[in-house]
């Protein structure tokens, strides 16, 4: 008796459980998946160089004058003078490098650069990009780069003109090719408050950010609108300890009710926030079809001024569906409600971008539709 009890209460429990289980299954989020943290981002960064060791693929020096002058000067800073000399080397190539400087970087740490060839150079594979300043935004360098330029492509020709050509071959990359020179100043620690930016904004959203936050660490968070959250560490924790305990709690996102058209691709997508009135909706297709079969008429033998002559023949033909009925959508319909219904009309993506579009101008669609 005491063991039937027992699983009677189990089985209550467990029945009491699942009832409220809705709402703790709701799909929730880490703050740090959701929200930017202002101030700590990457930095681009660019700078002018030259590429040399090419096997013939390089700058026609004739075609390209700033490669020429890049050459003759980074001789002259080694201590040898060409200016005036006929230059035929098609072996260096003038390239642009760029490369992500990101947040936190030290000097001494390693960056990847991209490199891109700017002049009419035919590959760079094989090259190696000599010392090259990268700049920031404020004209200061933040970064050197050096190395081997991999490119990851397949380039070769015939002598008729013929060639083959896999990747792009005049844009490569070096591996930890970039080392950090100067930090960019930004300090984290000394910051008594930091602004958390929702990277979808959202009223409700930054409420609830803020109120998560507030649950755990009270009156250390304020939605400012609904893009910003600003956090106050408090007294016990740094704010670089704080953040790291912020950003993994969990929150419910909302989002409006919006439908994305792709009438290009066909593709339709559409938030679980999306509401339909009661509407009654049928779809039918009118196909026209117009088949030419054109014959030739000849003439009886020996006939005289009898000519050969085409003779066109024309079919039309008009098909329009039928058996389809009115479907009626009930009002307040949830998602899988409006889909399942759309579905039953059996029509294309694209005939539903026109349903959709048509239930929203009859003000039945309660959601933006937003065409790509």
């Amino acid at each position: 008796m005491q063991k039937l009890l027992t699983a009677l209460l189990a089985s209550a429990t467990a029945a009491l459980i699942l009832t409220a289980s809705p709402h703790a299954a709701l799909a929730q989020s880490r703050i740090k998946d959701i929200v930017s943290i202002e101030g700590v981002r990457s930095n681009q960064l660019v700078g002018y160089g030259l590429v040399v060791g090419l096997n013939g693929t390089g700058d026609s020096v004739r075609n390209s004058p700033f490669t020429r002058q890049s050459l003759e000067g980074m001789m002259e800073r080694q201590g040898v003078n060409i200016r005036g000399a006929n230059l035929n080397t098609k072996n260096v190539a003038a390239v642009m490098v760029t490369a992500e400087l990101p947040p936190f970087a030290t000097p001494g740490s390693r960056v990847d650069v991209a490199v891109s060839a700017m002049g009419d150079a035919k590959s760079l594979l094989g090259g190696t990009l000599l010392v090259t300043a990268l700049q920031g935004a404020d004209g200061e360098v933040y970064a050197v780069s050096q190395g081997s330029v991999q490119t990851g492509s397949v380039s070769a020709s015939g002598g008729s003109g013929s060639s083959v050509t896999r990747g792009v071959p005049t844009a490569g990359r070096i591996a930890s090719g970039g080392v950090v020179e100067r930090e960019t100043g930004f300090d984290l620690a000394s910051m008594p408050v930091v602004r958390l930016t929702l990277r979808n904004p959202d009223f409700t959203t930054a409420q609830r950010v803020a109120a998560a936050i507030n649950q755990t660490y009270p009156d250390s968070a304020m939605a400012e609108n609904g893009t910003v959250v600003a956090v106050r560490a408090p007294g016990a924790y740094g704010m670089a300890g704080f953040l790291s305990r912020v950003e993994n709690l969990p929150v419910q996102v909302d989002a409006p009710a919006k439908v994305i058209i792709d009438e290009v691709n066909g593709v339709i997508v559409m938030g679980e926030a999306v509401r339909v009135s009661t509407v009654a909706i049928a779809q039918g297709n009118l196909t026209v079809s117009v088949q030419e079969n054109p014959m030739v008429s000849q003439p009886e033998p020996f006939s005289r001024g009898g000519q050969t002559v085409v003779v066109p023949q024309s079919q039309v033909t008009v098909e329009e569906e039928t058996g389809r009925r009115m479907h009626i959508v009930n009002g307040g319909a949830s998602l899988s409600t409006l889909v399942n219904g759309l579905n039953a009309l059996g029509v294309s993506p694209r005939d539903m971008i026109s349903i959709l579009q048509a239930i929203k101008a009859a003000g039945a669609l309660q959601a933006d539709i937003e065409v790509m």
